[in-house]
This record gives structure tokens, C-alpha cells and sequence, in this order.
């Protein structure tokens, strides 16, 4: 797809003055220059050309507006074959702040020098450029763009870029340390309310307890009341037993006594 084709499809109904990032990777330009590209998209804040087989940068167009506005500004240009021209950048993106030229014909820092213009300008990258096979290069380069503050990911102390740029936010904390004071708020609440419940649970086992105790005394009032009660019973039985015997006992006297009258006549 041309890159004409490619612009008309990544609009999708918007102006080009509502778009604020623009990609246009893998496309295919005519003669190696930017095409339908115009000055119309005049608050974009990324811009995207990778591999698109450019030589030069002359057709970018003019893009002042940009002067006013306070977002960061990305050219993406790497895997082309550019390997001059680079004033176009100072004069058409004069708030660049990050430029990638990676993979690109760049030879000699002197094609460099145009950069000096873009006082913006924090992060350039040039990996498997050509100029990065020079002895002192990165020192060529700081020298050079004393506005850089990264070149190919490293500032001069040979620090490695973060994500934002080693930017402080407003109140001159690191977004990462406030990340952290709010997970350690948030484990401290979660512990307190880990504790609460602890409580809570120790106090229906107490409970639980207790209940199961006055369960066991009233059962074994229940046990001791039935008990008492076979045992009445049985001293009823016992009763009944010793009285019958005696009634048994009264009626076999007269017979004993009739025997015994018996015995003493045939004597």
C-alpha cells in the first residue's frame, strides 16, 4: 500500500487536525519521499515512518504549530535509508524531543550538526548506523548536541533511559515512589482488616464453646433425671418383691403349722 492510501485509511473519518499520532510503518513511498503528508495535521505529537524506503525527509511538511504545544514530540524514522538532510527536522519539527534514525546510511557526525537547532530535543537513536562505528563517538555526539540528554538509550553516565525519561512529576516525587506508598497503604488496610476478622472468628469459636458446654450440663441433667428415675422404679420393684414374698410367706403358715399337727398324731 502507497503511503498516499495508507494516510486516507488512518484518518477513518477524523480531520487531520484531530489526530494526534499517526502511523504509517511498512507502507511504501514513491521515489523515497513522504507523501500526503500535509501541514493540515497540525497538532500531531507522533509520527511514524518506519520502513517505508525513504531517502530523504524534503517533502515533510511545515508544522510550526507545534511550537505551542506542551507534549512530547516523536519522529520515528528508523530502517530507511536516509543519510542527509536533516536540517528539514530543525526547520519543519522545531519542538522534536525524541528522533530515531536507527538503520539508516548515516555515516559521518558532521551530517549530524543540523540537529543543533532542535533545542528540544532529549533522545536520539542510532543504532546500526554507520557513524556509530567512529572511535569517540558518543563523546562526538554530546559534544555536538549538548541539548541531548539519551543517545541510543544512555545518557553520558551510561544510564539507561527509563520509560519516562527520568522525568519527576509536579510535587518532585518519582510516580514509581508513590506507587509504593499506596500498595503499602493498601497492605496495611488489608492487614487491619485481616486482624478484625481474626477477632471476629476467635470470638464465635468462645462462643461456640461456651454454648457447646451448657449443651453438655443440661444433657447430663437430662442423663442424672432419667437415671433417678430408674431408679425409683427399681426400688418400687424391690418394694412389690419383698412384700409378695411376705404375703407367701403368711399364707404357707398354716399349712406348715397344719403338718406339723399331722406329724405329732401319728406319733
Amino acid at each position: 500500500m502507497d503511503m498516499k492510501k495508507r494516510i486516507h485509511l488512518e484518518l477513518r473519518n477524523r480531520t487531520p487536525s484531530d489526530v494526534r499520532e499517526l502511523v504509517l510503518d511498512n507502507c511504501r513511498s514513491v521515489e523515497g519521499k513522504i507523501e500526503g503528508l500535509t501541514a493540515e495535521f497540525v497538532n500531531l505529537e507522533f509520527l511514524s515512518l518506519i520502513n517505508v524506503g525513504l531517502i530523504s525527509v524534503s517533502n515533510l511538511p511545515k508544522l510550526g504549530k507545534l511550537k505551542k504545544s506542551p507534549f512530547t514530540v516523536i519522529l520515528e524514522l528508523s530502517d530507511n535509508r536516509i543519510s542527509g538532510g536533516l536540517d528539514v527536522l530543525a526547520e519543519k519539527l522545531p519542538n522534536l524531543t525524541h528522533l530515531n534514525l536507527s538503520g539508516n546510511k548515516l555515516k559521518d557526525i558532521s551530517t549530524l550538526e543540523p540537529l543543533k537547532k532542535l533545542d528540544n530535543l532529549k533522545s536520539l537513536d542510532l543504532f546500526n548506523c554507520e557513524v556509530t562505528n567512529l572511535n569517540d563517538y558518543r563523546e562526538s555526539v554530546f559534544k555536538l548536541l549538548p541539548q541531548l540528554t539519551y543517545l541510543d538509550g544512555y545518557d553520558m553516565e551510561d544510564r539507561e533511559a527509563s520509560d519516562s525519561d527520568g522525568e519527576v512529576d509536579g510535587d518532585g516525587v518519582d510516580d514509581d515512589e508513590d506507587e509504593g506508598e499506596e500498595e503499602e497503604d493498601e497492605d496495611g488496610e488489608e492487614e487491619d482488616f485481616d486482624e478484625e476478622e481474626d477477632d471476629e472468628e476467635d470470638e464465635e469459636e468462645v462462643e461456640g464453646e461456651e454454648d457447646d458446654e451448657e449443651g453438655s450440663g443440661e444433657d447430663e441433667e437430662e442423663d442424672f433425671g432419667q437415671d433417678g428415675e430408674v431408679d425409683e422404679e427399681d426400688e418400687d420393684e424391690d418394694e412389690d418383691e419383698a412384700e409378695t414374698g411376705k404375703g407367701e410367706k403368711r399364707k404357707r403358715d398354716p399349712e406348715d403349722e397344719d403338718d406339723d399337727e399331722d406329724d405329732e398324731d401319728d406319733d
